[in-house]
């Protein structure tokens, strides 16, 4: 085998990131001497790479990135699975062509989002924000409106499930409001005639049908009708009425009033008959 023969000692001087053992050193090659080179750790193609801080206009990484601490500016392409165990910062502009998927997003600069893991969201942070929403809005759930559970938009014309979760739409109150005035009209125009029969002194019988006040109108009763027995006014405080069927009653306190029902006397009755 050849030998090396120097006229002056070789010598090896280690730099950032690479060692020499030995470094520094004056070797004149009359005994053989190792020198080991070594880059602190493996670079092998499946092997963990760290690197405490990368800075350059691009960087291409064809294997798994490990980023511990540091931050990684002006980074346009990493062509593998890369790893941020802390904070990612970056002053320029983050683009992905793929799904992005993390945990929480959050925004605090020209407006304050949050994304959460389990798919909630908050929007703002302060009553006064307003978030503006152009086109249509698809909920398949509940909404909170001031601390109140918002179910559903209800078009019930009826109303009928009486639900303290429910908005009812335009049609539904329109609906139900014009077949309550309705009724409520119906109700009020009724007002009929009907000459009673003697029964006793106390009691005259009409064959008349009182009529039912709609709902949310006070129900109908004695002060509802007007009594004249020969065209005198008789005073309700001293009357009370009774449907009987088709009968309509109508009983006397004689003591209160101070006289009885004759035989012959002509009681009419006027107020909320159905007919």
């Amino acid at each position: 085998m050849a030998k090396f023969v120097l006229k002056s000692p070789i010598k090896f001087v280690q730099g950032t990131g690479f060692t020499i053992t030995p470094n520094d050193t004056n070797i004149n090659l009359t005994n053989p001497v190792q020198v080991v080179f070594n880059i602190g750790q493996e670079i092998e193609k499946n092997s963990d790479v760290t690197f405490s801080t990368i800075s350059s206009s691009q960087k291409v990484v064809d294997n798994n990135l490990s980023i511990i601490n540091n931050q990684i500016d002006n980074l346009s392409t990493i062509s593998a699975n890369t790893s941020v165990r802390n904070n990612f910062s970056t002053t320029e502009n983050l683009v992905v062509k793929g799904g992005l998927t993390a945990e929480k997003f959050e925004s605090e600069f020209t407006q304050s989002i949050t994304i959460f893991d389990s798919g909630s969201t908050k929007f703002g942070d302060d009553v006064n924000d307003k978030h503006r929403v152009t086109g249509s809005l698809s909920t398949s759930g509940s909404f909170l409106l001031n601390n109140y559970t918002i179910g559903e938009i209800s078009n019930d014309e009826t109303l009928g499930d009486n639900s303290a979760t429910a908005l009812v739409t335009e049609r539904a109150i329109k609906t139900k409001l014009s077949a309550t005035i309705e009724d409520v009209g119906n109700y009020l125009r009724k007002s009929f005639a009907h000459t009673g029969s003697f029964v006793d002194s106390s009691t005259q019988i009409f064959t008349a049908v009182t009529a039912s006040a709609p709902t949310g109108v006070t129900a109908t009763s004695k002060d509802d009708f007007m009594f004249f027995s020969n065209g005198v006014f008789l005073e309700t405080d001293a009357l009370t009425i009774q449907q009987s069927g088709s009968s309509f009653l109508l009983t006397m306190n004689n003591n209160s009033i101070g006289y009885d029902f004759q035989s012959t006397d002509e009681i009419v009755a006027f107020g909320k008959f159905n007919s």
